[in-house]
């Protein structure tokens, strides 16, 4: 197959390949720095001359649970099983890049243990390690949900065979990329350690601060935390790049190897008995995200955990066990692959992932055991896949609402992209123990910006949203239903809620200019602050009288679903207002 490389860049990369000793102690290259490498960065060039300045309109980083139309593995031969059972379940969902030098003896491995090829392609290319994760290229698009492209960062390992791979899957799948590893862009960063929610928000460790500051061993230029921003924000379009205190235990600093993010507001993180391993760091780490950061709808994150299993000898990481975890998963469509290593720990963690994510297709794959003990090279299922997203994204922007009061009207709100534009959307949704889906249409209230009501009875109400395009193309949200679907339960709430009794909703709602509320007896200073669905920060005003008719001009441009936050002693509430 043809090589996708400029030929004077593979002499150079060949070059420096063959000249450098890296003294690998074993025959597969792990997931951190074997000694030999350690003891040739300092002369490694890490840098190179494949720059490309940073996209030219604003860009959209996508989210893991997004629409995926390639799966990318590199074949190493050392775990076959394993990169069998993920190309058997993803090929149920997208296409299958394989990359291998030994194209037929894959190809004939896969069929013979009854793995239909149809959605396979192979890419012929060299390459280092099985750690995809870490240096493939990520999904961008430009203004949402227009031009897909791949951003392609400084691989922070001296494997240059998989610092330019992302080159040739660009070209395969025939997709622009941006690449950042020449002054003053030469970023270093790591695919393991970075987490986006699709709305300009972003996770990682400090490792990405650490790496790429003065006296750093990449020779790459010295940058400041706000310099490393503004490359992930004019490449990537993050907005918000969270950075956590890296684990004690955790000797790569990759925060999927204890964090995942389910969805915009869900964070599911590594849980470890009290006091053991990286479990006070994982807590106060979850604690600072809560204190000063906010998901994309303004409110703030909800938190899910998960057993962290240790070794059958009850080792964990502090005592010689390895990184075992369950949030080192992958999103593919429908399908979520999870590691998996030993059935007395793994049935409690499968049924939790499936309580968490209903619908989908939960897949287990064994990563600890002595044929393919992938857990001790320090990764797992999503260090070793990679995705590219879908060209043309239905991209739906949802809050679900979890909790209604009986007898009442809910509104649900959604904001809807799609290149060629957005011609219905709509709510199904049905009391629980119903069998039929009612189909109630939401109304495009501006823009991208649609909404509805539903009347709530006594009942719990499960429901869906699904979108068509103008182009024909229909997706739901979530991706599974009806298979999978949100719940809200109803129940007589607390009247000792301060927050939700004695802030009224908001009037007029909708609006086409200002919105009033009325506050009961609220003591001390109160925050008031505006934000759009896409969790931006359209304004903030301090109040000292928590008592009559508050009334907030809102500003002409602003248009659709607006969340006005209320916050001080008694508490915090959010109410949503339409803006038309």
């Amino acid at each position: 197959m043809k090589r996708y490389y400029p030929l004077f860049l593979l002499s150079v990369l060949f070059g420096l390949f063959s000249s450098l000793s890296f003294a690998q102690e074993t025959n597969v290259l792990p997931a951190n720095l074997t000694e030999g490498e350690r003891s040739i960065i300092s002369e490694y060039n890490f840098t190179g001359n494949r720059f490309t300045p940073p996209p030219t309109g604003p860009v959209r980083a996508a989210a893991e649970w997004e629409e995926v139309e390639y799966l990318l593995i590199t074949w190493q031969p050392n775990f076959p099983n394993i990169l069998r059972q993920i190309v058997e379940a993803a090929i149920e969902e997208c296409k299958v890049i394989i990359t291998t030098e030994d194209e037929t003896s894959v190809a004939n491995y896969l069929q013979s243990n009854g793995v239909d090829l149809t959605n396979v392609i192979f890419m012929d290319e060299p390459f280092n390690s099985i750690w995809i994760r870490d240096y493939a290229g990520n999904t961008i698009y430009s203004d949402d949900v227009g031009e897909r492209a791949l951003t392609d960062w400084i691989y922070n390992r001296p494997r240059p065979l998989d610092n330019i791979m992302p080159s040739a899957h660009a070209a395969l799948v025939g997709m622009p990329i941006y690449i950042t590893d020449t002054a003053p862009n030469d970023l270093v960063n790591t695919g393991g350690n970075y987490m986006s929610d699709g709305h300009g928000n972003a996770f990682a460790s400090e490792l990405v601060l650490n790496e790429n500051a003065a006296g750093n061993p990449y020779g790459v230029t010295a940058k400041t935390e706000a310099q490393i921003d503004g490359i992930m924000q004019q490449y990537m379009g993050i907005d918000t790049y969270i950075k956590m205190t890296p684990l004690p235990f955790d000797v790569i600093n990759h925060i999927d190897m204890h964090m995942k993010l389910l969805d915009e507001e869900t964070l599911l993180v590594s849980k470890y008995p009290e006091g053991v391993a990286d479990g006070p760091q994982i807590e106060q780490n979850i604690d600072y995200v809560l204190a000063n950061f906010q998901s994309a709808f303004g409110t703030p994150f909800r938190v899910k955990r998960i057993d962290a299993p240790p070794s059958s000898g009850g080792a964990y990481p502090d005592t010689g066990g390895y990184y075992r975890n369950y949030t080192n998963a992958i999103f593919i469509n429908k399908t979520i692959l999870i590691p998996l290593y030993r059935p007395e720990v793994d049935g409690p963690a499968l049924a939790q992932w499936q309580e968490m994510m209903p619908g989908y297709n939960i897949v287990g794959i064994d990563v600890d055991n002595p044929g393919e003990n992938l857990i001790a090279l320090v990764g797992a299922i999503h260090c070793i896949t990679h995705t590219i997203g879908v060209a043309d994204p239905l991209w739906i922007v949802h809050q679900p609402v979890y909790q209604a009061n009986i007898n009442t009207n809910v509104t649900l709100d959604a904001t809807v992209k799609h290149i060629s534009g957005v011609s219905d959307v709509d709510v199904f949704w049905r009391e629980v123990g119903s069998a039929n889906w009612i189909e109630t249409a939401m109304t495009n209230v501006s823009g991208d910006n649609w909404t509805t009501d539903l009347s709530i009875g006594n009942d719990d109400v499960e429901y869906y949203i699904e979108a068509e395009a103008n182009s024909g193309k229909v997706l739901a949200r979530p991706i599974v239903a009806p298979d999978g679907y949100w719940t809200i339960n109803t129940e007589i709430l607390a009247t000792t809620d301060l927050a939700a009794n004695n802030i009224s909703a908001p009037f007029p709602n909708p609006t086409d200019g200002s919105v009033s509320f009325t506050l009961n007896n609220l003591t001390g200073l109160i925050n008031v602050t505006v934000h759009n669905i896409m969790g931006q920060e359209l304004m903030r005003e301090e109040l000292q009288n928590g008592n009559g008719t508050f009334t907030l001009g809102l500003n002409p441009q602003w248009k659709g679903t607006l969340f006005v936050t209320f916050e001080g002693d008694f508490g915090r509430a959010t109410k949503k207002v339409i803006k038309i």
